[in-house]
């Protein structure tokens, strides 16, 4: 399966990504039957039990005013309580991702643009940590060009959020694919303008314990 990132309005963007996710499943479905998958978060079966009455995760807390409502296809994206896969940790090293998701959008001729705010763009082109879910982009079991994101797009429970919720990755030194989340640290910059539709962008990136 080719999923090569090429410059594609908004929602060919998403189903690029979704096409990434697939490829990956399919490729880590061996791994996962001999065990060696990810371990489901301590209480994760629990709380899918209690369906609906479970209170939502999510990978990173809204932006303020935000509400109650989970978002679907935009934001932060929403990490079920049903997934056996853990939310991202709580870390004080890292640009939140209700920081990076916190913005407005514009129409254009140019399709749906981002407005970053005072707070995104005095992160442009500084050092900055990020951490997410990786989704590779090729075979390898190391990466040096991947997308991090704030929900992993391998949970069937999960609705993964918009271009704010991803940062694509530009690695110098290369990363190893994992299930577990990713931190990197680099070059952070804002994309007014992406042909990919991307928002942000993190070069000269090397992994973070």
């Amino acid at each position: 399966m080719s999923c090569t990132l090429k410059p594609l309005p908004i929602p060919g963007l998403m189903a690029r990504v979704a096409c990434l996710a697939a490829t990956l499943v399919l490729a880590s479905g061996a791994h996962a039957q001999q065990g060696s998958a990810t371990k489901p978060a301590p209480g994760a079966f629990e709380r899918a039990k209690e369906g609906a009455a479970a209170a939502p995760v999510l990978s990173s807390p809204l932006p303020a005013g935000a509400g109650t409502v989970v978002p679907s296809g935009s934001g932060a994206g929403y990490h079920s309580p049903n997934s056996p896969i853990a939310p991202l940790p709580q870390r004080n090293d890292v640009v939140p991702w209700s920081v990076l998701t916190d913005l407005s959008k514009k129409t254009t001729k140019d399709g749906i643009l981002p407005v970053f705010n005072d707070a995104q763009k005095g992160m442009d082109k500084t050092t900055q940590r990020i951490q997410g879910f990786m989704v590779p982009l090729d075979a390898k079991p190391t990466q040096t060009h991947f997308i991090l994101t704030s929900v992993p797009l391998t949970c069937s429970f999960c609705t993964p959020g918009g271009p704010e919720s991803m940062v694509e990755v530009k690695a110098k030194t290369p990363v190893r694919y994992s299930l577990e989340p990713v931190v990197v640290e680099g070059k952070f910059t804002v994309l007014p303008n992406d042909q990919y539709g991307l928002y942000y962008r993190v070069v000269d990136a090397v992994p973070v314990k």
